[in-house]
């Protein structure tokens, strides 16, 4: 199919925006997807900023963003229509003049905008693994395509414009090797303690620099203590950054609590108790290795 891109877009480049800092390599790969007309498919640790990627990257390119946030019971065909039998047979039933035209009961889905917009969109399928196994393949031809039949009305939907396509994957299941073909893939890592304090910088401008220091150190601390369950993420270092600011905490309370112990308002960082109760353990070694006699 030949593609209808507007030949604007190739001159369009995502070079990160105020809010979102961007690596070098997430800038190459937007801007690798909008050359080759690619999805973008997205995968890194749960708050890693990936569906916040899709709203930077529209800001940036001042693209409409269209989002589809898919849930285990998500079917692909909703992405593009859904028919609405049961409201017509309602208005049937009620006399209502409409249901002669079968165009008043399809509901059109995110796909169907993206296509029909007057403009290019940015267009996110966020955590497309909570769907089941074959929702991906699901979409492959309408991808490839930019196109899509709806039977009831007989008519073709064909996108003015390709859409960036930005699909986002927690990594909870393997996706298909015929839908992963059709992608430039890009593993977002989770940010060096350099990369972090960048970030934080453009939520936290005037957060002092030594408890920075410190909150970082507790950080990263607990992120390597052995056997936790689920890791905090950047999204959750800004929130116990946010309350350490809201209840004033200090550099000496912060440091109260090292690497092996329950810091400090843990609910922002831990989310269940078995990791809780591995850092009390873990704390408790700690103490007794310190007080045993040389």
């Amino acid at each position: 199919m030949t593609s209808d891109v507007d030949p604007s877009l190739n001159s369009n480049r995502f070079d990160g925006t105020e809010r979102y800092v961007a690596t070098d390599d997430l800038k190459l790969a937007v801007n690798a997807a909008l050359t080759l007309e690619r999805p973008l498919l997205i995968k890194g640790e749960p708050g890693t900023g990936k569906t916040m990627l899709a709203e930077e990257v529209a800001a940036a390119l001042g693209r409409p963003l269209l989002q589809w946030h898919i849930k285990s019971t998500t079917k692909a065909h909703q992405g593009l229509y859904e028919y609405d039998a049961v409201s017509r047979l309602r208005d049937s039933q009620l006399g209502d003049e409409k249901v002669k035209d079968i165009r008043n009961y399809i509901v059109k889905g995110v796909l169907w905008q993206a296509f029909t917009a007057d403009e290019p969109t940015v267009l996110l399928i966020d955590e497309i693994d909570k769907a089941d196994i074959e929702f991906p393949n699901d979409l492959l031809r309408e991808l490839d395509q930019m196109a899509f039949h709806v039977y009831e009305t007989h008519e073709t939907i064909t996108a003015k414009h390709r859409p960036l396509v930005i699909i986002t994957s927690n990594n909870e299941k393997d996706l298909p090797d015929a839908f992963l073909r059709r992608c430039f893939f890009h593993y977002i890592r989770f940010p060096d303690r350099d990369t972090l304090k960048s970030i934080v910088s453009v939520h936290f401008p005037s957060l002092h620099a030594d408890v920075l220091r410190a909150a970082l150190d507790a950080f990263f601390g607990l992120r390597e203590a052995p056997g936790l369950k689920k890791k905090p993420s950047t999204s959750e270092f800004l929130d116990w950054l946010r309350l350490l600011i809201a209840e004033d905490i200090d550099v000496a309370q912060i440091e109260a609590h090292n690497a092996t112990s329950v810091p400090i308002l843990a609910g922002a960082l831990l989310k269940n108790e078995q990791d809780v109760q591995l850092l009390e353990r873990l704390a408790a070694v700690t103490r007794q290795t310190t007080r045993r006699p040389t």
